[in-house]
Formats: structure tokens, sequence, C-alpha cells
């Protein structure tokens, strides 16, 4: 079991800080342990993540899109982001353990996504 701090999780995250390749392989070589943060590491990390690596407002705009335009989807707003955020980055795999929603998405930027695990 390992405990952690914001600036590990963040760090894994963003590729352009500074102690990014550090705190990922240390999450790398703690992989099978059991990984405990506290809420408020959990809430900092979030926003600290979606304040700087998260939606444009282009990709809030993709947002609206697939949540006034896709009825037949039924796509939430979480999932409609992590589509818009994909297609920005032209990411064409997602990791999610809810293939039904992504599976019927038509990215702009790819046939469809590569769903893993």
């Amino acid at each position: 079991m390992i405990v952690v701090d914001t600036g590990v999780l963040y760090a894994a995250a963003d590729r352009s800080d500074p102690d990014h390749d550090e705190s990922k392989e240390l999450l790398g070589i703690h992989a099978t342990e059991q990984l405990v943060a506290t809420v408020s590491v959990v809430v900092e990390t979030s926003w600290l993540i979606s304040s700087r690596l998260g939606l444009t407002s282009d990709d809030w705009n993709r947002v609206v899109e697939f949540l006034e335009q896709d009825h037949d989807l039924d796509l939430g707003v979480v999932d409609a982001s992590i589509v818009a955020v994909a297609e920005r980055l032209n990411v064409t795999t997602i990791a999610t353990l809810n293939d039904r929603d992504f599976r019927v998405v038509r990215p702009r930027h790819c046939d469809a996504f590569v769903l893993a695990p």
C-alpha cells in the first residue's frame, strides 16, 4: 500500500511537469499495490488537472453539440467531454470500462475509438 500526494499524481498526468518521468516511474513501481489518496488530494489533483490540462472553450462547444444533436446516443457530459478532448488531441484510444457509450460515438478524427482494456 502506498499513500500519494497531489504533486505525484499531477506530475504523472502532465508530461510538461519537471517531475513527470519520476512520478510516472514511481506509480509504475507501485502499480501492484493499493493506491491511497485522501479526498483532499483527489479534489486538489482534479482541480489542477482541470485548470491546467482540462477542457477548452472549443471542447465545451463540442460537448454541447453532442448533448443537443445526438439525443439517440444518450451521451452524458462526462463522456462527451472525453470525446471532445480525444478529438482535440487526436487520440484514438480511450481507457474505459464503459464501452457501450464509446462504441456508438463517431468521432471526427477517426472511424471509431479503440477501447482499452
